[in-house]
C-alpha cells in the first residue's frame, strides 16, 4: 500500500498548492510564500491539521520537485545569455557574493556560531531568487529599465553562484565523497561540468533535431524528461547534488533551437512540481521552530535588507556603474528564495546545521519578499538620497576610478597579442577540464557500463581493456588539440617577443622551442597527476595508451578532423540565435524618469477576449494612449508590428506608454469575460450539399456568393455531371443540381443548408 499512500500524499500536496496559490494570487502575494505556509500547516509538525505525515515520502516529493525546479532555472540561463550579460556583470555578481559571504561570516562570528553553520548561513544569504525578482520587476513595471535588466542579470548569475556553493557545501558535509579542499572541489566541479556539458551539447541538440523530423511532439518531451533524471542521477553518482545535473540539462537545452518547444512542453510539469517542491519544503518545517526563532529571523532579515544592497552595489561600482544606478540594482535583488531553501535542506538533512535553519530560510524569504516591491518602487528616491549625501572625497575617488577603468579597457582593446591569443587560452582551459573529467570520473563511468561490456574467461580483464582503450581514444583528440594550441601560442609569442631584435630571426625558433618544451612538460605533469593509478587501473591505462598510440598514428588526420568538426558544431550552437530579440533580451533603455515612459510586457491568457483580433481592431493607442512596441510569439520577436497583426493566446505583448496608460492597456489585453467564442477546430469536417432548384446560388460564381464571409465555409470541390472540380477558383459558377463539398464546423454547415432551403 506504500504506492497508494504516495499517491494520496501527492494528491493532497497538489490540491493544497492549487488552492493556496489561487488565494495568494487574488491577494497579490507571492505564491511561493503561500506554498511554504501551506506546507507548514498540513505537515507532520502541526497536528491536528497534518494531512501528510511520512517524512520519507515528503523528502521524495521534495527531490522530484527539486529536479524539475532546477531544470526550469537552468532553462533560464545559457552560455549565450552569459555572453550577452558580459564578463563585467559576472565579475560584479561574484564580487557582491564574496562580500556578502564575508559579511555573513563576520555576523556568524559575532553570534558565536561554528564555521560550518556560518558557511551554510552565508550560502543562504548570498543568492537571491530569480523567480521572485522577475515577478516583482514585472509587477512594478521595471522589467525593461536598465536597472531592472541589470538586477535580473545579477539574479540569474547568482543561480550559478548557488550551484557552486551547493557543490562546496556537499564537500564540507562529506556527501557523495571524501572531504576535500575548496580548490579541489571547484576543480572537480569544473571537470564534471565540462564533461557533461560538452557531451550534452553534442548529444541533446542532435537527438532533438532527429526526433523533431521523424516523431511527434510528445516523444521529444519524453526523451528530455528521461535525460533530466539521467543527468541528475549521474551528478549524484559523481558526488554532487541532483540539483546540479538538472540545472545543467536545462542550460544545455537553452542552447538549442528547440528551447521554446521544450519550455512549452515542460511548462505544466514545471508549475506542478515546483509547487510540490515548495509545499514539501514547508512540510519539513516545524512551526514551533519559526515561533521560537522569531527574533533571529527578524535580525537576519534586517541584516539582509542592508547588507545585500551594499554588497551588490559595491560589485556594480567595481565595474564602472554610478552610485545611484548601482544602489538601485542592489535594492532590487534583496528577495531570497528557492536556493536558500535547498541549501538549508541540504544542511539539515546532513546534520550539519540545526532544524531551525529551514524555519530561518522561510522566515527571511517571506520578509524580504514582502519588502522587495517596496524597495524597488522607492529605489530611485533612496539611491538619489544616498548619492546626494555621499562625501565629496568619495565622489571624486569614484570619478577617478571610472576614468582609470575606461583607460584600462581601451588599452586592452588595443592589445593585439591578447586579442589574438585569448580564444586559444579559453579552448585550452575547456579541453583540459574535459580530459580531467574523463579521467577523474572514469571509475564511476566504468561502474555504469561494466555489465554491458563483453568479458571472456580466457581474458579476465577484457572488459577493462576495452573500456580504457575507448576512453583513451576519446581523450586523445582533445589532448592533441591542447598540444596544437600550445604550439600555436608558442609560435605567436616567440614572434612577438623577438620582433625588432637584431637577432630576432635566430632567436625566434629558440624561444619557440623553449616555450613548447615548457608546455609539453606541464602537459605531462598534468596527465600524470590525473591518470588513475590504483588497483587494476595501475597497468591497464598503459596498455590502453599503447593500443591507442598505434591507432593514433594511423588515424591522426581523422582525429584532427573529428575534433575540428566538434569545435565547429559547438561554436555554431553557441553562436546561433544571438540576434533574436525576446522578452529577456530587450535592449536596455537609458534613464527616462523625466520622460515618464515605461515598458511593460504582458502574456495573453488562453481565454483572453482580445485573442484572434488585430491590433487595428483593438485600437490601444486611441483607447488608452499606449502603443505596442513588439510581440513575442513562440520565442520569435516581431518588433514594431503593423495594425494588421493578429494576437493569439500566450503571445507576449510589449507595451510602451506612461505607467497609467500601460496599466490600462495591460488590463484590457488580459481581460477574460468568458463570453469569447471557443475554438471548434476538432469538429471541422467536409460534407457534400446539393444545390436545390431555383436557388439563388444558381448561375452565380463563388466570388459573388462569398460563402466564407456569409457562413464561414470553404468550397473544397464541385461535382457536376460526373465531373469533379477540386479546389475551385473564385470565378467558378454553381448551378442547380451541383454537389458542392463544403468545409466547416457542423453549426456552419447546418446554417448554410438551412439558408439555401429557405431560398
Amino acid at each position: 500500500m506504500h504506492g497508494i499512500d504516495f499517491i494520496k500524499d501527492l494528491a493532497v500536496v497538489m490540491l493544497v498548492a492549487g488552492l493556496v496559490g489561487w488565494a495568494c494570487h487574488r491577494a497579490g502575494l507571492s505564491v511561493v510564500v503561500g506554498f511554504l505556509v501551506a506546507g507548514m500547516v498540513i505537515g507532520p509538525y502541526t497536528p491536528p491539521f497534518s494531512l501528510v505525515s511520512d517524512i520519507g515520502r515528503i523528502e521524495t516529493l521534495a527531490q522530484v520537485g527539486l529536479v524539475f525546479l532546477m531544470f526550469s532555472i537552468g532553462m533560464g540561463l545559457s552560455l549565450r545569455k552569459l555572453r550577452r550579460l558580459g564578463l563585467s556583470l559576472v565579475l560584479a555578481t561574484f564580487t557582491g557574493a564574496i562580500l556578502m559571504y564575508n559579511m555573513t561570516r563576520a555576523l556568524g562570528g559575532a553570534l558565536g556560531w561554528e564555521p560550518i553553520p556560518t558557511a551554510f548561513l552565508a550560502a543562504m544569504l548570498m543568492v537571491s531568487s530569480s523567480a521572485i525578482i522577475s515577478k516583482v520587476l514585472q509587477e512594478t513595471g521595471a522589467t525593461h529599465e536598465k536597472t531592472g535588466q541589470l538586477a535580473m542579470g545579477v539574479s540569474v548569475l547568482e543561480d550559478v553562484v548557488a550551484v557552486v556553493m551547493l557543490t562546496i557545501l556537499n564537500s564540507l558535509v562529506q556527501i557523495g565523497g571524501a572531504k576535500a579542499s575548496v580548490g579541489v572541489t571547484l576543480g572537480l566541479l569544473g571537470a564534471f561540468i565540462a564533461l557533461a556539458g560538452i557531451g550534452g551539447m553534442l548529444l541533446v541538440p542532435w537527438l532533438l533535431r532527429k526526433m523533431s523530423l521523424s516523431a511527434g511532439e510528445e516523444l521529444p518531451t519524453i526523451v528530455v524528461a528521461g535525460l533530466l533524471f539521467v543527468l541528475a542521477f549521474l551528478a549524484d553518482k559523481a558526488g554532487f547534488s541532483l540539483a546540479l545535473g538538472a540545472f545543467m540539462l536545462g542550460a544545455i537545452v537553452a542552447e538549442t533551437p528547440h528551447k521554446t518547444q521544450v519550455g512549452r512542453a515542460f511548462e505544466g510539469m514545471r508549475d506542478v512540481f515546483s509547487a510540490v517542491f515548495f509545499v514539501s519544503i514547508g512540510m519539513l518545517i516545524d512551526l514551533r521552530a519559526v515561533v521560537d526563532s522569531w527574533a533571529l529571523i527578524l535580525g537576519i532579515a534586517a541584516f539582509v535588507l542592508v547588507a545585500r544592497p551594499l554588497a551588490v552595489s559595491a560589485g556594480m561600482i567595481l565595474i564602472g556603474g554610478s552610485t545611484r544606478e548601482s544602489l538601485r540594482v542592489g535594492l532590487s535583488v534583496t528577495p531570497l528564495g528557492e536556493f536558500s531553501f535547498i541549501i538549508a535542506q541540504l544542511g539539515v538533512t546532513a546534520g550539519a546545521v540545526p532544524q531551525k535553519f529551514q524555519a530561518l530560510a522561510v522566515g527571511v524569504s517571506l520578509l524580504t519578499t514582502l519588502a522587495g516591491p517596496v524597495l524597488i518602487r522607492r529605489s530611485e528616491g533612496i539611491s538619489g538620497w544616498i548619492a546626494d549625501r555621499q562625501p565629496r572625497w568619495l565622489a571624486d575617488w569614484e570619478e577617478y576610478y571610472h576614468g582609470w577603468l575606461e583607460r584600462l579597457q581601451r588599452r586592452e582593446r588595443k592589445n593585439v597579442l591578447w586579442q589574438m591569443s585569448k580564444k586559444r587560452f579559453i579552448q585550452i582551459a575547456i579541453e583540459i577540464l574535459l580530459v580531467t573529467g574523463l579521467l577523474i570520473f572514469s571509475g564511476q563511468m566504468f561502474g555504469l557500463v561494466r555489465d554491458y561490456l563483453p568479458a571472456e574467461r580466457s581474458f579476465p580483464h577484457g572488459a577493462e581493456l576495452i573500456f580504457w582503450s575507448g576512453l583513451a581514444l576519446i581523450a586523445l583528440a582533445p589532448v592533441v588539440a591542447i598540444w596544437r594550441n600550445l604550439s600555436a601560442l608558442a609560435l605567436l609569442y616567440a614572434q612577438v617577443t623577438t620582433a625588432g631584435h637584431p637577432q630576432g630571426p635566430k632567436l625566434a625558433p629558440v624561444v619557440e622551442t623553449c616555450l613548447k618544451a615548457g608546455g609539453g612538460l606541464l602537459l605531462i605533469l598534468w596527465l600524470g597527476a590525473i591518470l588513475p593509478t590504483g588497483g587494476m587501473a595501475r597497468w591497464l591505462p598503459l596498455v590502453a595508451l599503447i593500443v591507442v598510440a598505434v591507432a593514433g598514428l594511423v588515424l591522426r588526420r581523422r582525429l584532427v578532423y573529428w575534433h575540428s568538426r566538434l569545435e565547429v558544431e559547438l561554436h555554431e550552437m553557441l553562436a546561433q540565435g544571438d540576434q533574436k530579440f525576446t522578452g529577456t533580451t530587450a535592449p536596455w533603455m537609458a534613464a527616462h524618469s523625466d520622460w515618464n515612459l515605461t515598458l511593460t510586457d504582458c502574456v495573453l491568457p488562453d481565454l483572453a477576449d482580445c485573442r484572434g483580433r488585430t491590433l487595428g481592431e483593438l485600437a490601444l493607442r486611441s483607447k488608452f494612449g499606449c502603443t505596442v512596441a513588439g510581440v513575442e510569439r513562440q520565442g520569435v520577436m516581431a518588433g514594431n508590428p503593423t495594425s494588421a497583426m493578429v494576437l493569439y493566446p500566450r503571445d507576449k505583448v510589449l507595451l510602451l506608454g506612461d505607467p497609467r496608460q500601460v496599466a490600462s492597456g495591460k488590463d484590457f489585453l488580459q481581460l477574460v469575460s468568458g463570453s469569447a467564442a471557443t475554438s471548434n477546430f476538432d469538429e471541422v469536417r467536409m460534407e457534400a450539399v446539393t444545390v436545390p432548384a431555383q436557388s439563388e446560388l444558381d448561375s452565380r460564381s463563388l466570388a459573388e456568393l462569398a460563402l466564407s464571409r456569409s457562413y464561414g465555409l470553404q468550397v473544397a470541390g464541385i461535382k457536376r455531371g460526373g465531373r469533379r472540380v477540386l479546389n475551385p477558383g473564385s470565378e467558378e459558377k454553381l448551378f442547380a443540381g451541383d454537389d458542392i463539398l463544403v468545409l466547416g464546423s457542423p453549426d456552419q454547415i447546418a446554417a448554410f443548408k438551412a439558408g439555401i432551403r429557405r431560398e
